[in-house]
C-alpha cells in the first residue's frame, strides 16, 4: 500500500504542472487597448507598415524574375532536346524569350550540331538572377531605419 502512495502524489503533481503550463500558455502576451487605453502605437505601425511595404516589393519582384528565369531556362531545355520550332507552343515561347536573350546573343559562339546548346538563354538567366538580387537589395537598404 505504500508504494501507491508516492505514485498518487505523483499523479497530482503532475496534473498540477500541466494545469499551470495551460494557465501560463493561456495568458495574453500584449496587452488589449481596452486594458492599455494610453498604449503608444505609433512607431510601431509605421515600422510595420515599411516592412509590410518592403516585403511586398520584394514579393513582387522575386516573382516577377523568377517567372522570366523559368521562361528562360524552359527555352534552354527545348532547344537541347532539339524541340520543333515550328509547333505553336514552342515557337511562342521562343518569341516570347527572344527579346530577353538578344543581348547575349554572339557573346560566345554557337557550337555546331544536334544537341543545340543555348548559352544565351543561361547568360540571361543569371543576369536576371543578378538584376533581381540586386533590386531587392536596393529596396531593402533604402527602406531599412536608420541608426543614429
Amino acid at each position: 500500500m505504500a508504494a501507491s502512495t508516492p505514485r498518487h502524489d505523483h499523479d497530482t503533481t503532475e496534473r498540477v504542472d500541466r494545469y499551470e503550463r495551460e494557465r501560463v500558455i493561456e495568458r495574453r502576451a500584449y496587452p488589449t487597448p481596452a486594458s492599455a487605453p494610453n498604449l503608444n502605437l505609433g512607431p510601431t505601425t509605421a515600422v510595420v507598415a515599411r516592412n509590410d511595404v518592403v516585403w511586398a516589393v520584394t514579393r513582387i519582384v522575386t516573382l516577377l524574375f523568377t517567372v522570366l528565369e523559368v521562361l528562360l531556362l524552359l527555352r534552354f531545355i527545348l532547344k537541347i532536346f532539339g524541340a520543333n520550332a515550328n509547333q505553336p507552343l514552342v515557337s511562342g515561347l521562343y518569341r516570347i524569350t527572344e527579346p530577353l536573350v538578344r543581348p547575349f546573343q554572339g557573346i560566345f559562339p554557337e557550337p555546331l550540331g544536334p544537341p543545340a546548346l543555348d548559352l544565351a538563354a543561361l547568360l540571361a538567366v543569371a543576369f536576371f538572377f543578378l538584376i533581381a538580387a540586386l533590386i531587392v537589395a536596393v529596396v531593402r537598404a533604402i527602406t531599412s531605419p536608420r541608426s543614429t
